[in-house]
């Protein structure tokens, strides 16, 4: 399955442990592989039925089903090692076949002592299995083949494997964002390489293996942001209270021949109450909804023309209670009619170039009829203590009607709500059609910090 398909939840197990089998990944239903196992189940279950209605009429001994599988092991091949201390080439998949005289495989399920399960193609007839999912290096994995003979009858082997550890120790290691903790629901989840990755099916292989379960299930994707960053989002915001688990499976699996997957410390966060804010730049409001309901709407300003306030949506990305301002950070004149150096409290961040909403008592006569700040959103005292209080990291902040430019998508703070979900996709390196390359992150433009 695709990463940017489906984040699982909680009920997703038959779907994390994938079956490796004809109806495994790319087998279709209309596939000869697919109709076989279609017929198979759909014709075990009638006769099962059948039997069950009939139990007094005919025994056990006319129903292949009915007996303890066999022991496959004379009837099926496998290219693992058999010698003692032999360990298999994780380069090379592993293949289990069977004589087309002698019966058929029917199902074949691999993964290894982590629980990280192995893809796998099962041939029309049956006669021959192959991984197609890397393997890890160092591993054990465990398969269980199912077969059955020419009578119906089934078939069982557990077979076993090690593979060689790596060649090299060179690694990937990755670290995931935020640190653990509660957010809003505009956080994204950011995973940071310590190796740049710029081959499209070296990427495909580290995405695979960023793994993003969510309580309840909704549908996200990773986007690669450059070489070493990726950032995780839905396609629309977290739902309010979701749990969210982050994990990697990437360790031991084999990037190139000199580079190999490296350790991640799994991640958990907890999501809040829905809290977003809306400013109307044209009316001087900011209305502040918590789980779909207007909870308050506070007078603001915002920047004035030549300092206009970006549009789009922010993220909330930290709070302070003072933030000592100064103009000549970003570039204005300290001799300029438009300079500053100030303390500014109840200051809650949301971009890195110096946007935020805070307190601006100096133009409360202003709050709610004109926009007289350098780019930030100001309001009273009492209203900047408020919305201090009652919003959070990782809640949003959208701006609407200002003549300023868009929020940058990425390199700003996170301005990942503003990318279409269609070109949020074409980031993924598993999405078909998608964007091997993707462009330079967007440099943020100097806006004065604060005010």
């Amino acid at each position: 399955m695709s990463t940017q398909g489906f984040i699982r939840g909680a009920g997703a197990g038959a779907e994390e442990a994938t079956v490796l089998g004809p109806s495994g990944p790319g087998a279709s239903a209309s596939s000869p592989s697919a109709r076989l196992r279609t017929r198979g189940v759909v014709g075990s279950a009638l006769l099962v039925a059948a039997l069950g209605a009939g139990a007094s009429a005919c025994g056990a001994d006319g129903n292949p089903l009915a007996a303890d599988p066999y022991d496959a092991a004379d009837q099926i091949t496998f290219n693992g090692p058999t010698e003692t201390g032999k360990k298999a080439d994780p380069d090379k998949p592993l293949e289990v076949t069977v004589d087309g005289s002698d019966g058929r495989i029917t199902d074949v399920t691999a993964f290894d002592t982590a629980g990280r399960h192995v893809s796998g193609e099962l041939s029309a007839d049956g006669t021959r299995w192959h991984s197609t999912s890397p393997l890890a290096a160092g591993a054990h994995y465990t398969l269980r083949v199912s077969t059955e003979d020419d009578d119906g009858s089934p078939g069982r082997k557990v077979l076993s494997v090690d593979t060689s550890k790596p060649r090299t120790q060179k690694r990937v290691n990755v670290t995931f964002g935020p640190q653990g903790g509660t957010y809003g629901v505009g956080q994204p989840i950011t995973a940071e390489l310590d190796q740049p990755i710029r081959d499209r099916a070296q990427r495909a292989v580290v995405e695979s293996a960023l793994r993003v379960d969510s309580v309840p299930s909704v549908q996200g994707a990773w986007y690669w942001v450059d070489d070493k960053h990726l950032h995780y989002r839905p396609k629309d915001y977290w739902p309010a209270h979701a749990q969210i688990r982050v994990h990697s499976n990437l360790e031991n699996i084999k990037l190139s021949d000199r580079l190999w997957g490296g350790a991640a410390k799994p991640l958990r966060i907890t999501i809040g109450d829905r809290i977003v804010a809306v400013t109307d730049a044209a009316a001087h409001t900011m209305s502040v909804y918590q789980n779909d309901k207007m909870i308050k709407q506070l007078p603001i300003t915002t920047g004035k023309p030549g300092f206009d306030t970006r549009n789009g949506v922010k993220v909330v990305l930290a709070k302070q209670y003072v933030v000592r301002m100064k103009s000549s950070t970003v570039g204005i004149a300290a001799n300029s009619s438009d300079a500053y150096d100030l303390d500014v409290y109840y200051a809650t961040r949301v971009t890195w170039s110096g946007e935020y909403v805070h307190a601006a008592p100096w133009s409360v006569g202003a709050q709610g009829l004109a926009n007289v700040s350098h780019g930030c959103t100001g309001m009273s005292d009492g209203n900047a203590a408020w919305f201090f209080d009652t919003v959070h990291e990782g809640d949003v902040v959208q701006v609407v009607n200002s003549k300023g430019h868009m929020m940058e998508p990425f390199g700003n703070g996170f301005g990942d709500w503003n990318v279409s979900w269609a070109k949020w996709l074409q980031g993924s390196a598993l999405t078909t059609g998608g964007k091997a390359d993707r462009p330079r992150t967007e440099q943020a433009r100097l806006s004065p910090q604060g005010l």
